[in-house]
């Protein structure tokens, strides 16, 4: 299974002895936060957890998987998530 926000706000709670509110702002601060800096086209570096950049996808051709007609796919920017070392070896 997974962990849903809901969830994780449980555990940030749990963890940093906060009420589920306090908790809640501070992930959607987070998340408000990296997402303002990856639309500048900023990368977020969090030592021993990762970094969050964003890389851009060339236009190519697919096709369609019901009709096999061929279709142009435009181009685009992704986020990427590359996990730090501590974060690696913690999860192994």
């Amino acid at each position: 299974m997974g962990m849903n926000k809901a969830e994780l706000i449980e555990s940030i709670a749990a963890d940093a002895k906060l009420s589920k509110a306090d908790a809640k702002r501070a992930l959607d601060a987070f998340v408000t936060s990296t997402t303002k800096a990856l639309r500048k086209g900023d990368r977020v570096a969090l030592v021993g957890f990762g970094t969050f950049s964003i890389s851009k996808r060339a236009a190519r051709k697919g096709r369609n998987p019901q009709t096999g007609k061929e279709i142009k796919i435009a181009a685009k920017k992704v986020v990427k998530f590359k996990a730090g070392a501590d974060l690696s070896s913690k999860v192994k």
